[in-house]
């Protein structure tokens, strides 16, 4: 093994778990050097701490339950671009392309004009979601000559329907505290983080992203193409029904509790390809590590870099898309 390989996997294995470390002496409130791992100490070993009461809720309370769930959020959103990619045999391919972030967009903004802040605005959100890629997948059915073609143009389709229905909403919605809280959770943060929603969200994150990490390896197939899919025996309606399966509940596990959030199911992907190439059985779980810590450091940023908290999408998209330009010039496309 050279240098450059073990780098590589120290990198992609260990990077999300320092990221975190890191994270956890972040923020605008100032801690004591090491005051973390007393608290920590404090937790595992059962032995109240010399210290305020205070400290145990932003290390644990606070902080912690924001780093999870971005990890969380961060590794969903990239694997399902990866797997979109291969699927859809596109580099510009996000978790958004099939309408799933416009249908979790109006549906949390459904809930914040009835209902205000609630566990049916996380609800409204995922139902719209897999509802809006639901949508999609039946509008891509209208032609079955190029089916990837017309799934794409469905996704279109769908996302500018309830994109405008967003409009509508908060056109209704009072404008001082419907509106204003309507516009920020489009905007994508991890502010309300609670671990009631981390437990919930794990779910269908967990199972989408597990089920595209049992069949990455015939992503690959996918991603030849369909006719040569088919010459190897592949079912490809069936095939493409789990991956879009899948990655509609990883993402639409995210969104409904961290907002929308772009650049990171397209750019980790990217930035996995060239460290590991294009194969799909070393890049779902590359695209995982790189994408929870990114999401991590963002959110980071978003807490420490202004006295107001910034909305991780202006960051992901201020971040991401430099970033991205300078990677596809340094690179050239290809594998680092």
């Amino acid at each position: 093994m050279t240098g450059k390989t073990f780098f590589k996997r120290f990198l992609l294995l260990c990077g999300p778990v320092l990221c975190m470390a890191a994270a956890l002496f972040l923020g605008r409130y100032p801690l004591p050097a090491g005051m973390v791992f007393r608290v920590f100490w404090s937790k595992i070993s059962g032995v109240p701490g010399d210290f305020p009461d205070i400290y145990n809720t932003i290390v644990l309370d606070i902080r912690l339950s924001r780093i999870l769930l971005g990890a969380m959020v961060g590794a969903s959103l990239s694997v399902s671009g990866a797997s979109y990619q291969g699927l859809f045999r596109n580099p510009l391919v996000s978790p958004a392309i099939l309408g799933v972030s416009s249908g979790a967009g109006f549906g949390a903004a459904l809930g914040i004009l009835y209902f205000g802040h609630s566990y049916l605005v996380y609800v409204l959100a995922f139902v719209f979601a897999i509802l809006a890629v639901f949508m999609s997948t039946i509008i891509g059915r209208i032609y079955s000559v190029t089916p990837t073609v017309t799934l794409v143009l469905g996704g279109v389709i769908v996302s500018s329907v309830f994109s405008s229905l967003i409009s509508l909403v908060k056109y209704a919605a009072d404008p001082y505290q419907q509106l204003p809280a309507i516009v920020f959770w489009l905007m994508g943060s991890l502010a309300s983080a609670r671990y009631q929603d981390i437990m919930l969200a794990a779910i269908p994150m967990a199972a989408g992203t597990c089920g595209l990490l049992l069949i990455r390896w015939q992503i690959n197939i996918l991603s030849m193409g369909e006719k040569e899919a088919r010459t190897l025996g592949v079912n490809t309606t069936l095939l493409r029904a789990i991956v879009v399966s899948c990655a509609t509940l990883a993402t639409a596990g995210a969104v409904c509790v961290s907002g929308v959030i772009g650049w990171v199911g397209l750019v980790i992907p990217h930035i996995g390809r060239m460290l590991v190439g294009s194969d799909h059985k070393a890049l779902l779980p590359a695209s995982m590590s790189l994408g929870a810590s990114y999401l991590i450091l963002v959110d980071g940023l978003a807490r420490t870099l202004t006295g107001a908290e910034i909305p991780l999408g202006i960051l992901t998209a201020l971040v991401g898309a430099p970033f991205f330009v300078y990677l596809l010039k340094t690179t050239k496309g290809g594998s680092w």
